[in-house]
């Protein structure tokens, strides 16, 4: 496999990862986004001017958890880069971790009656702070990738570029940077599709089909570190 098929692969699989998770959290935990984080802010906003809404602890909670994620991972992957250790296989079992627990409190959880039971809140913390390592780990260990978890700034450069494309504007650079940000844009649709029916059939369970995906991308990585270590 080339540098450029892996590099695609890795921002398709953790993009339709992120929109998976995401919408997953959304339908069963009342509108609570896990990777759109300041999306939360909007459903706050509105929940605060209709006392009829449900509670919003867990909505108020969301972005301190996110916060978190991130801070530790940025902590985790300093420790490990100072020992010049492969981070990204390592911060990427981290955010397994937090993803395993959310499925497992959302299935002793299960039937979700409000957003402030207490196994229903800890599903969405878990899966927010898991949410927040997705991120750190886009910002530091795979910023040469589109962003895999927010897609506004993925979605105006593909229009960017085709417009230039369409005007005969563009240079030899933009049809690749064009589908650089479309694949991340078309996986995350895929994985929020996906989300939505798989929850519908299976609840929480659904959120085995992301973890598979997180651990075989450990697995992978790990192997490509050992054969760097190797090839060194």
């Amino acid at each position: 496999m080339t540098a450029a098929q892996h590099n695609r692969n890795q921002a398709a699989s953790l993009a339709f990862l992120a929109g998976y998770v995401d919408t997953l959290g959304f339908i069963a935990l009342f509108g609570l986004f896990t990777a759109h984080v300041t999306g939360n802010f909007i459903l706050i906003g509105s929940a605060l001017a209709d006392s009829s809404q449900m509670s919003i602890l867990l909505k108020f909670l969301a972005f301190p958890a996110f916060v978190i994620g991130v801070a530790g991972a940025r902590l985790f992957i300093a420790a490990i880069q100072k020992r010049n250790g492969a981070a990204l296989p390592w911060t990427l079992l981290l955010q397994l971790v937090f993803l395993v627990g959310f499925m497992v409190c959302g299935i002793i959880a299960t039937p979700v009656q409000s957003p402030s039971s207490s196994w229903g809140m800890a599903a969405g913390l878990l899966g927010t702070v898991g949410m927040g390592v997705h991120s750190a780990i886009s910002r530091l260990l795979l910023s040469h990738l589109a962003p895999t978890s927010l897609m506004t700034g993925n979605v105006t450069q593909v229009v960017i570029d085709t417009v230039d494309v369409l005007r005969g504007g563009a240079d030899g650079a933009t049809s690749e940077r064009c589908m650089k940000f479309l694949w991340p844009v078309l996986s995350f649709g895929v994985g929020a599709i996906v989300a939505a029916f798989g929850y519908h059939a299976f609840g929480f369970w659904a959120l085995a089909l992301p973890i598979a995906i997180l651990a075989v991308m450990v697995v992978g990585e790990l192997s490509r570190a050992r054969a760097g270590v190797a090839a060194a």
